[in-house]
């Protein structure tokens, strides 16, 4: 089993939910978040005074799917979260060891 996180844009959330849908895909978390990268935030003006912006709202999802499905997910991911402009987010995997299915004791892939 494979961990997919994503950082992506707010507004490009329900697009990646629908792709994410599309493939079969069936539970996911969201997680508003705030952060930079490359792009380190940008400048405001409020009320005429100039506020730096640092950190910069994005939203974190969090699918675990089975192996043979990562590449199917991140490619839905990436088409659904992509603008082309700076800050369009990151996609990270990682190895999970053990699922359990709190009220039914469900473990493993089964318990997805």
């Amino acid at each position: 089993m494979k961990k997919i996180e994503a950082i992506i844009k707010p507004f490009k959330l329900d697009d990646v939910r629908q792709a994410l849908s599309d493939i079969g895909v069936t539970g996911m978390t969201a997680i508003e978040v705030k952060g930079f990268g490359r792009q380190k935030g940008h400048t405001e003006l409020y009320r005429g005074a100039e506020y730096v912006i640092d950190f910069l709202p994005k939203v974190k999802l969090d699918v675990i799917i089975s192996e043979d499905r990562v590449d199917a997910c991140i490619e839905a991911i990436s088409n659904a979260a992509r603008t082309g402009k700076i800050g369009d987010g990151k996609i990270f995997v990682s190895a999970i060891e053990e699922v359990v299915r709190i009220r039914t004791g469900e473990k493993g892939a089964d318990a997805i």
